[in-house]
């Protein structure tokens, strides 16, 4: 049983950085319950793979019955995540103070890209949106041309999923001691800004210029800290900051002390990152393997997620699982007591609907009677 067990998780069905967070809870032995809406039940379980070890309830949020069946789960729950616009479960009728009367131990987690209040609390976005206004994005991609999004990953996911399961852990055990709940805003905007918290610290120490993209130690302006293309086409990349390893890279790639002895003169990065593509283009991505992966240079080949299961240190830990034909990244962190453990592939939608109320205390009669009224399906 993971460390979670015992605790109970509504997450009212979304798309992105909350699914993820009910993810991760649900890795950790929480029984995450989605809240599907009526409509959608009977539909076929998709390949989606944060919804890998919840349960689905199909619930009808616009019809009054459906309401208060949530509201009932909610006494029964620890943690409500909502993946709504500010105000949207308010005028459900299931907005935070409505559910804290009905527990007070509940933490209601309120999963935005904005935040609650402020300007733009009610506008549509995106990650790349989210990233923008924190300087994130700015920051990324080359010095020439104009900034490129790193996926989803810093706004949707890094700012938001991940924050959303910080704040509801914290949550969760300030309430074992207070018994009382409270509402935690996310916002992916507020998890970027948290993201960038390293450059505003070179940039105040004098270390790093946010003006120019690629000109700084770690956003590839800095030759030793980059990815090359070798001579099959394939990418490699180092990150050899520190002296030692800076030698080291020296020493494996046959690098003169001529050429690459002044490490951090910014002036003549360039020059030696085209001296040093011009080393990498001379073998291929095994050969360099061979001779750098395992050693201190900090060098790894670049990889596609597709490939990245195969990676033998990718392997030996078991980083990927397959579940139902789908691959995919394992549970983590690592508890070594009480390991996380992925119990099934996603849910159709609905399909745990009267097993799940069944468990919470409603009557085979009083289901049935919700059933045939349309508040739940």
């Amino acid at each position: 049983m993971g460390p979670l067990n015992g605790y109970t998780v509504l997450e009212l069905a979304g798309i992105g950085p909350a699914p993820m967070g009910g993810m991760m809870l649900a890795d950790m032995g929480a029984e995450v319950i989605r809240i599907d809406r009526a409509a959608a039940a009977g539909q076929p379980a998709m390949k989606d793979v944060s919804a890998r070890g919840k349960k689905s309830v199909a619930i009808n949020l616009k019809d009054p019955q459906g309401i208060e069946t949530l509201l009932q789960m909610v006494e029964n729950a620890d943690v409500l995540i909502d993946p709504y616009r500010p105000g949207v479960c308010e005028k459900l009728g299931i907005g935070p103070d409505v559910c804290l009367q009905r527990n007070p131990k509940l933490v209601f987690a309120r999963m935005t890209g904005w935040g609650q209040d402020g300007p733009l609390a009610q506008s549509a976005g995106h990650d790349i949106n989210y990233i923008s206004i924190t300087g994130a994005l700015y920051a990324m991609g080359r010095k020439d041309e104009k900034p490129v999004p790193p996926l989803n990953l810093v706004g949707d996911m890094g700012g938001g999923g991940m924050l959303l399961v910080t704040g509801v852990l914290a949550a969760m055990l300030e309430a074992t001691n207070s018994g009382k709940g409270q509402v935690i805003d996310v916002a992916m905007v507020d998890g970027a800004a948290q993201l960038m918290w390293m450059f505003h610290g070179f940039e105040a120490m004098g270390l790093w210029d946010a003006s120019r993209r690629e000109s700084n130690m770690l956003d590839g302006g800095a030759h030793y800290y980059g990815t090359y293309e070798c001579a099959d086409g394939a990418y490699v990349s180092i990150g050899s900051i520190e002296p030692q390893f800076y030698a080291l890279l020296k020493q494996h790639a046959d690098l003169s002390e001529e050429d690459f002895g002044d490490q951090n003169n910014a002036e003549k990065w360039p020059a030696m990152k085209e001296k040093l593509a011009q080393v990498f283009r001379q073998k291929t991505q095994a050969q360099w393997c061979a001779i750098m992966e395992g050693t201190d240079v900090c060098f790894a080949p670049v990889l596609s997620f597709v490939d990245a299961p195969a990676h033998p240190a990718n392997v030996a830990r078991n980083t990927y699982i397959d579940i139902d034909g789908v691959t995919q990244p394992a549970p983590a962190p690592r508890f070594s007591r009480t390991p996380s453990k992925v119990m099934h592939a996603g849910p159709a939608s609905g399909q745990d609907t009267e097993t799940v109320l069944a468990a919470m205390g409603f009557g085979e009669r009083e289901i049935a009677d919700l059933k045939q009224k349309g508040a739940i399906a």
